[in-house]
């Protein structure tokens, strides 16, 4: 089922261009490709020769394109969903070998090729999407990480290759759904690239980029380095999705409720693990804002013995100012023999003066650092507080979070147990199916015989009508 193209016993140089073009894409337009639950269903449509016709015989009353993008769109959530159920039982980091996600890429790649227009160059035609995957760069500047990567890969010498090395690397960060609807919402831009009736044009590009969302619950490791992405065969491998119609799709919504709760219970683990680690980060400032705290106090106490020091030799200064205003009301009562003593105490005055100026200065100075170191304080004591708040309430949600996830292992238990009784319930279910199934085929035979009747009436009152006429 890997290969559905025909291929001509004796090619011709005609033929094999026609070939290698149209290889890629029949499988889409001879085959109806349909979902039953979640297996694939493939309707033979008309055959479809790769001769060249210039005069076909008839026409398709349904457009093979909107075929191609059904297919392909029933395709990529085949593939996403498989991907996604097998990644979680398989329980690990998936890498390069891993069957599902090479066809997954594949899809992917048949996806983006779907109405490409093809530019000519010198060395013939050209058709590759790494044009259009380029645009991601201008209208997500994040996306330059990738860009920039991708040509720095020494291995790669194709865009095929490149275009294939971004979706890879796409998936590793997990934004690969918010990078396809970037370009998806700008199809003025994709116009340059794609035709109208491409798939990244309609509604369908749209559908498989929400699909596309799911794959960040997957972690992938891949090494590009020795990967040959140039010369790569992307052909789908139908067999990993078709399965005998014995298997009912309903089997799987039992254990849909254990996966729900296991995928909850591990959203609550990682909550909780991420309420720690703000719980020790908001320690650690606590911490760094107490040896701040100290620290401020410790020198709000020097201020404070510096201001009583100032103070202490301010008033020491006023004491030695009013002496020497003393003595010098006596020396002028003097001789004036005296005269060049009184001169000496009047320059001592005047320093003193100035000395005393400058340590009053130098007060207020120190008076408005302290309150400002007061105001700080406080600032600092209401912060602490919040912290404190902030803690005791981040170790009650811890608590929360653990009462429930006892309850979230207790009904993990229950639902193993009631999984048991809807596998029974199925049973039951699938006899009963069968006996409505018949039911409908009889219903259907009494049709057809109440059908002839009544066409046998019209029959005859069109006669009878004749007849009165």
């Amino acid at each position: 089922m890997s290969d559905l193209t025909p291929q001509s016993e004796t090619p011709t140089p005609t033929t094999d261009k026609i070939t290698q073009a149209a290889r890629e894409t029949i499988y889409l337009c001879n085959f109806r490709v349909s979902v039953d639950g979640e297996w694939l269903c493939l309707r033979e449509l008309n055959d479809i020769s790769l001769t060249p016709d210039p005069e076909p015989a008839h026409e398709d009353p349904k457009d093979p394109i909107a075929i191609e993008r059904l297919n392909l769109m029933n395709m990529a959530k085949l593939s996403i969903k498989g991907l996604i159920e097998s990644a979680l039982n398989l329980g690990r980091t998936l890498d390069s070998d891993y069957a599902p996600l090479q066809q997954f890429f594949v899809v992917m790649e048949h996806c983006l090729k779907h109405g490409l227009k093809t530019k000519k160059t010198f060395l013939g035609q050209n058709k590759s999407f790494w044009g259009a995957l380029e645009l991601v760069e201008k209208l997500t500047p994040e996306a330059g990480e990738i860009t920039a990567s991708v040509k720095d890969l020494p291995g790669l010498k194709t865009p095929l290759g490149r275009g294939r090395a971004w979706l890879r690397l796409a998936l590793m960060q997990k934004k690969l759904s918010d990078y396809m609807k970037t370009i998806i919402n700008r199809k003025d831009l994709l116009s340059e690239f794609y035709e109208p009736n491409a798939l990244m044009m309609e509604e369908e590009g749209a559908v498989i980029a929400g699909l596309l969302v799911g794959l960040n619950v997957i972690d992938a490791n891949l090494c590009m380095k020795g990967e040959d992405l140039d010369s790569q065969v992307g052909v789908i491998d139908f067999s990993m999705y078709l399965k005998d119609g014995g298997h009912s799709s309903k089997s799987a919504e039992g254990d849909g409720q254990i996966t729900a709760i296991l995928d909850q219970k591990n959203y609550v683990e990682e909550l909780n693990r991420h309420l720690s680690a703000s719980v020790n980060n908001l320690q650690a400032k606590v911490d760094a804002l107490e040896k701040s705290n100290t620290k401020l106090t410790e020198e709000l106490a020097v201020a404070n013995n510096r201001i009583i020091t100032l103070q202490e030799d301010a008033e020491i200064a006023k004491e030695e100012s009013s002496y020497q205003l003393e003595t010098r009301k006596a020396l002028r009562s003097d001789s004036a023999a005296d005269g060049q003593a009184l001169g000496e105490t009047r320059k001592q005055l005047k320093e003193e003066t100035l000395l005393r100026l400058d340590v009053e200065r130098e007060l207020e100075v120190q008076i408005g650092m302290k309150q400002e170191m007061e105001l700080s304080m406080k600032m600092l004591e209401k912060d602490i507080c919040e912290k404190q708040d902030a803690l005791v309430e981040l170790r009650q949600q811890l608590e929360d979070l653990r009462a429930i996830n006892q309850q979230l292992s207790h009904k993990s238990q229950s639902a193993d147990a009631g999984s048991k009784q809807k596998s029974e319930v199925i049973v039951r279910l699938e006899e009963k199916i069968n006996q409505m199934a018949g039911t409908v085929k009889q219903l259907e035979t009494s049709d057809k015989h109440l059908v002839k009747q009544a066409r046998n009436m019209n029959s005859a009152a069109g006669k009878l009508l004749q007849l009165q006429q």
